[in-house]
């Protein structure tokens, strides 16, 4: 069922109520019916403040304005009284406390399986899954975006890479335990020439003979017969053939005891990286929650002026009939009668536009929160009376939460890390090493060595000047990053106030707009004013009204960025609960 709620109240006795008659019409219908009611009440009775709460189903969100089924017709339209124009009572509350000491969130793990993404149609492992409810507040928003976002989901995948790598080096500096296994199994079937060995052997004993002077004096016949009797003992050639099993098993052990440091300056470059990994998670993290909020109050901003259009051009058509019932009693020219028609066309092409723009700016938010169905905002555009606390409170907030110093705080933190690592380049590395084998009859072995590296590889000395060259570059960077970080919060902060200060100024715009529409429209029916100056009049009611809306939505975005520089931006929704100044919202 498509259905249209309006609710306004006023400055006129609790029991008076507009009860709908049984019948069968259009949303749109039953918008304009209660408009004119409402709209002829209004010249008689006090000034009324309005507050608009619209339902709408799907079919009426999409087209806002297309038929709807055909219902019981037992809702009521009450008059409340109720005032001052866009007050809600809020409870006291300290708003400079207000995230006075807020610390940025960690990532939390979530349960994850297969989905199909509804925006694309592509099926994705391990990613989160969860049902998007047809209205929505800022904050089951914000739950939604934190668990539907590929962005943030990538993000997370990066840091806990990062996570593990770092977690992986700590054990550089731990010892190195192996065991070696081995299994042989030979066979040898070889024959070995020993020709060479005999000759060998005869010149040697013939050498020997010619330098012993004794042996000379012997019978040379008895002489020449001794190397032969010993070569002749050995065959020209010798066939081996041998196999056999061997098995051999041991432990080895191999500890850098000292490293100068190395290990430890890994495990540091390792953690800076993921500390950086997680600052960049953090601001692609708040530049989402900041444009989740434009896009929701911007859909509410959107809503509303399709609303006040639509207000709008149920007075053009009042009006419109009543310069023709004027012009057939004769009481207008047909001049004026055509001014009217000329009011009219302007005005329905301009509610047309409004739902348009209204109707774009739903889309966007669905499109961000990945939604297969339309989403229809229920928190309302604020503007808190009170001012912002001092600038330097924000400053302060944001030199200590901003993540884009947290980056630059990883990056020094690398460098810190390479210049540690250079200075291990003039140092020895000792490692204890040792040897046991797994037998019967073990042998073993153990020992300590030491080493340098006296040349050769990467400089040290440039290495050296590299990372100190790149602490530097850290530190000014931290510096140039908090000037510019301080400039935006100001210009953050300036904006919040210039938009409350304009919302301020606009209520009294609104009011008069509103009693000068109500006089012209009395004229009309007198004779004094013409359609043209009605139009007119209804005209500047409009614009006083979308102007303050637009007002409101300017603090809303203005507070949401000051929310953003900060490092802050879940503070937003505790700005939003304490505000005193609520506008309507259609759903």
């Amino acid at each position: 069922m498509s259905l249209l709620k309006l609710k306004r109240s006023e400055t006129v006795k609790p029991q008076a109520s507009f009860v709908r008659r049984p019948c069968a019409p259009t949303s749109y219908h039953i918008l304009t019916h209660y408009a004119k009611r409402l709209n002829r009440h209004a010249a008689y009775l006090a000034p009324l403040s309005w507050q608009l709460s619209v339902a709408v189903s799907l079919s009426a969100l999409s087209t806002m304005g297309h038929t709807a089924p055909i219902h019981s017709g037992s809702d009521e339209y009450v008059l409340s009284p109720q005032s001052p124009i866009y007050q809600n009572p809020i409870p006291a509350t300290n708003v400079k406390k207000i995230g006075e000491n807020l610390d940025k969130g960690s990532y939390q793990t979530i349960p994850l399986h297969s989905i199909v993404d509804p925006a694309s149609g592509v099926a994705i492992d391990d990613v989160y899954t969860i049902d998007v409810p047809d209205k929505i507040s800022l904050q089951q928003a914000q739950n939604v975006l934190m668990q539907v976002s590929p962005k943030l989901a990538s993000n997370n995948a990066g840091i806990a890479a990062n996570e593990l790598q770092s977690e992986a080096t700590k054990g550089l500096n731990q010892p190195l335990i192996f065991l070696r296994a081995g299994a042989t199994r030979y066979s040898v079937d070889a024959d070995v020439d020993l020709t060479g060995l005999k000759s060998g052997i005869n010149d040697s004993v013939n050498q020997a003979i010619q330098d012993n002077p004794i042996l000379q004096n012997i019978d040379p016949n008895i002489v020449n017969a001794i190397p032969p009797i010993i070569s002749d003992r050995l065959p020209d050639e010798y066939n081996i053939k041998r196999s056999g099993t061997n098995t051999s098993a041991g432990v080895a052990m191999l500890w850098p005891v000292y490293t100068a440091g190395r290990t430890q300056a890994v495990t540091d470059l390792a953690d800076a990286r993921t500390e950086e990994s997680q600052a960049d998670a953090l601001l692609d993290k708040d530049d989402l929650q900041a444009t989740l909020i434009n896009r929701y109050f911007t859909a509410q901003l959107a809503m509303l002026a399709a609303y006040l259009r639509e207000d709008a051009l149920n007075t053009v058509k009042e009006t419109d009939h009543m310069a023709q019932r004027y012009l057939e009693e004769g009481f207008i020219s047909g001049v004026e009668r055509l001014e009217a028609k000329t009011a009219l066309a302007e005005a329905e092409s301009e509610a047309l536009k409004a739902r348009n723009n209204a109707q774009l700016a739903m889309t966007a938010l669905q499109r961000l929160l990945r939604s297969p169905t339309p989403i229809k905002p229920t928190s309302p555009l604020f503007v808190s009376s009170k001012p912002l606390p001092p600038l330097k409170h924000f400053q302060d907030l944001a030199l200590k939460n901003h993540p884009g110093l947290k980056k630059v705080d990883a990056k020094y933190a690398q460098a810190e890390s390479l210049t540690s690592l250079s200075n291990t380049g003039y140092k020895p590395t000792v490692t204890l090493f040792g040897y046991h084998e797994i037998d019967k009859d073990p042998s073993w072995i153990a020992g300590v060595s030491a080493s340098w590296k006296l040349w050769g590889g990467l400089d040290k000395g440039a290495q050296h000047a590299s990372g100190q060259a790149q602490m530097r570059q850290a530190l000014l960077a931290k510096i140039d990053v908090s000037d510019n970080i301080l400039l935006l919060v100001e210009k953050n902060w300036q904006s919040v106030e210039n938009a409350r200060v304009r919302f301020q100024s606009l209520n009294s715009n609104v009011l008069l707009s509103q009693e000068l529409l109500r006089y012209k429209q009395l004229g009309m029916k007198e004779g004094v004013n013409t359609a043209l100056d009605v139009t007119t009049a209804q005209t500047k009611y409009l614009q006083a009204r979308t102007e303050q809306a637009a007002a409101a939505n300017d603090y809303v975005q203005a507070l949401a960025a000051l929310m953003q520089s900060i490092g802050t931006p879940e503070a937003f929704n505790e700005y939003m609960a304490v505000a005193d100044i609520k506008l309507p919202t259609v759903y």
